[in-house]
């Protein structure tokens, strides 16, 4: 009987399968996150042995639990074919099948997002002869596909061809039938604009997504796709390193010290040391220890932890409680940011009432923000994407994009009341606590930002 689980993953959007056989008792698991603990109690649960440890592809933006996977369970690590694997695992050609009793799984080379990827069709004997799925990885998702640029080295074109023929020779040949399975929902920053649908089929996907006009020439589909594409996440890069390495941590993520105001305010001192805020905006905003990054504790936590933190520098943590510590610790792991040196004991609580110094943000409505812009002392400052500038920004703002802000702080003028605003206030919390922990003295944060803005019909410059 066929065994078909998908785990998604909050914060990545990312979609992970425990597929098998129940008679045969055997299953793999296709793009594992690091932190497998959930895969072997749904194997245990389900009397399965993990065989397989799949890897669609070398992935980019979380660190791959297929090395710890193996490691615990026995498990065979299965790839595409690439130099770049510096551990061992079997490297799969096109055609190949990997038996799961009456299950199988076929591999089908479908480079485009990068050029090992493999796509897995599934084949169910008590469901006839031809395939009934596909797991496309991050070839294929809702309304989007795989975006070829995150390799760089000028492979950008060459992949966005290979990507073409992928999907229209390869997929679509398929049929209409076929149901897709993706390892990315909405959210994910391995597509341009991913849609909500965490399944789908090939029909529905010919029909809606843009990506699948069959009216567009391999050229058209090419400049089509990488027409303002968006700066990849800064964190991409190092991952696409750490997986071809072989794992140095497999254990999975531990809770680290609490520690008391005046141990955690002499480790804040070090230079080196990034001190990480995760509680709400509006928290952080009324009181916080000096020199900390705001980076609140919601579904964009991780993303922007991988945009905004050097994996070569030590963390501290300042959270509400000890749950929401041990929940970004495990977010900061999937990604590879492992030295965390303690959090802050009751937080706040015991931080104020150690009578020690507090940083505060001002907090502006979007009528405040209008009353005030034109003022001689105000700068306002907008950290969103430039796509999304694009399309229209308040009157006057000063754009700079908030991942390359502390690159760019000279730009502004640090005796000025500064204002920062993104689309809905979290970004702009994140470019205040930067503007705040280097030295301007008066900083603010819009609350609700550019959504705010529209919805209360203010005027917008669109040059």
């Amino acid at each position: 009987m066929l065994v078909f689980e998908p785990i998604y993953t909050d914060g990545l959007a990312q979609i992970s399968y425990l597929v098998g056989d129940s008679e045969a008792a055997v299953a793999a698991v296709i793009d594992p996150r690091r932190d497998i603990d959930i895969y072997l109690q749904m194997a245990k649960a389900q009397g399965l042995r993990i065989a397989y440890a799949i890897e669609t592809h070398i992935h980019a933006d979380f660190v791959s639990g297929a090395q710890a996977l193996a490691n615990c369970t026995g498990a065979q690590i299965i790839g595409g074919r690439s130099d770049a694997y510096q551990f061992d695992l079997r490297q799969v050609n096109d055609g190949e099948t990997l038996e799961l009793g009456q299950v199988r799984l076929q591999v089908m080379h479908s480079p485009g997002h990068t050029p090992e990827h493999v796509s897995l069709q599934l084949f169910d004997t008590q469901q006839g002869s031809e395939p009934i799925a596909l797991f496309t990885g991050d070839t294929l998702f809702n309304l989007d596909v795989g975006r070829p640029d995150l390799l760089g080295e000028g492979s950008e074109r060459k992949l966005a061809g290979k990507l073409f023929h992928s999907l229209f020779d390869s997929y679509l040949s398929l049929g209409d039938r076929i149901e897709v399975y993706p390892c990315h929902g909405a959210g994910s920053a391995c597509g341009k604009s991913i849609g909500d649908r965490r399944q789908s089929t090939l029909g529905s996907e010919r029909l809606f997504n843009p990506a699948l006009r069959e009216e567009r020439s391999e050229e058209a589909f090419i400049d089509w796709l990488l027409a303002d594409m968006p700066e990849p996440p800064r964190h991409y890069a190092r991952l696409k390193k750490l997986n071809v390495c072989p794992a140095t941590q497999m254990e999975g993520p531990s809770l680290p010290p609490p520690l008391s105001p005046q141990d955690f305010q002499e480790l804040a001192g070090n230079a080196d040391m990034q001190v990480v805020d995760i509680r709400s905006i509006l928290a952080f905003g009324g009181g916080h220890v000096p020199g900390a990054i705001n980076i609140a504790l919601r579904n964009e936590f991780v993303n922007w932890a991988g945009w905004m933190l050097d994996d070569s520098r030590p963390i501290l943590l300042v959270g509400e409680s000890a749950d929401d510590v041990h929940q970004a610790i495990t977010q900061l792991y999937r990604i590879g940011l492992d030295d965390i040196r303690g959090y802050l004991r009751n937080g706040m609580t015991d931080w104020q009432n150690a009578a020690l110094p507090l940083n505060r943000l001002q907090e502006w409505t979007v009528h405040e923000l209008n009353a005030r812009r034109e003022e001689s002392d105000v700068q306002v400052l907008d950290v969103r994407s430039p796509n999304e500038v694009a399309s229209g920004r308040v009157p006057g703002a000063k754009h700079i994009f908030v991942a390359h802000l502390a690159d760019q702080l000279d730009e502004l003028d640090p005796d000025k009341t500064t204002v920062t605003y993104c689309g809905s206030g979290y970004r702009a919390s994140i470019a205040a606590s930067i503007l705040k922990r280097a030295g301007f003295s008066d900083v603010a944060n819009t609350l609700g930002s550019w959504a705010a803005w529209n919805a209360a019909d203010l005027p917008v410059q669109t040059s």
